[in-house]
């Protein structure tokens, strides 16, 4: 038999009350909240990069510093300062290590014109100062020589003319390798009649010059003078020509 209407509608209600049963029964999870995802932060330069751009800047301003001639002057913006900050970060930068070169040999160049000048003052001046930044550099201990050479023809009022250096231990010795030098300065004397002024360290040293000079030229008269100083050398002096010019 079906069923009657009645019984379809209290099946109807009865499924309904389960449902709402049921319903009641099962707990729905809670959502949870969004939350904010943190984005990946930029990377920034290594302490490798970092250091190879300080380089870099510091190379420029070194260069610029020297182009408008600020070698060593104003302390910590001078051209040597940075440099020396450059060798700091990159002890073997070749660039740094040329600069700083270039610096000395600009300071020995002014040592030399003033020595052409016969300023000694400033001359000093200038080698200390290539000192201070090359130690035992060749360049500023052969101008220092040059100087001291100066000084004293300077101060025994000697004339100009070409040197000649006689070697301060050989000498001291007598050897033949002095007398040989003399020999061959005596034949250039003869040569040339020149004028010869002996520098020697002291008389007895002087005389023995003069008698190994004449010696090696019989016959002719050496004419000279003898001046005590160091180092030890002859002043060959080209002869006046007539008229007054020499």
């Amino acid at each position: 038999m079906g069923l009657s209407s009645f019984d379809r509608l209290h099946m109807i209600a009865a499924s309904l009350l389960m449902v709402a049963w049921l319903g009641g029964c099962v707990s729905t999870p809670p959502v949870p909240a969004p939350r904010a995802v943190p984005l990946p932060e930029p990377a920034g330069p290594s302490p490798e990069e970092i250091r190879r751009r300080n380089v870099a800047f510091f190379l420029e301003r070194a260069e610029e510093a020297q182009r408008r001639g600020f070698l060593t002057q104003p302390a910590g913006a001078s051209a040597y300062d940075y440099y020396l900050r450059v060798r700091h970060l990159d002890p073997d930068n070749s660039r740094a290590a040329s600069g700083i070169q270039t610096i000395v040999i600009e300071f020995v160049e002014r040592a030399r014109d003033a020595l052409r000048r016969r300023a000694f003052g400033e001359v000093n001046t200038s080698l200390n100062r290539a000192e201070e930044l090359a130690p035992g550099n060749p360049l500023v201990a052969e101008v220092r020589a040059q100087l001291l050479r100066e000084r004293s023809r300077a101060k025994l009022d000697l004339p100009q003319g070409e040197a000649l250096p006689l070697p301060a231990a050989p000498l001291a010795a007598r050897s033949g390798e002095v007398v040989e030098l003399l020999r061959g300065a005596a034949q250039r004397i003869r040569r040339g009649e020149l004028r010869v002024i002996i520098v020697a360290r002291n008389d007895a040293e002087g005389r023995w010059i003069y008698q190994q000079l004449r010696e090696a030229v019989p016959g002719y008269r050496v004419r000279g003078d003898i001046k005590l100083g160091s180092p030890p050398r002859l002043l060959l002096i080209q002869p006046v020509a007539v008229g007054g010019e020499s």
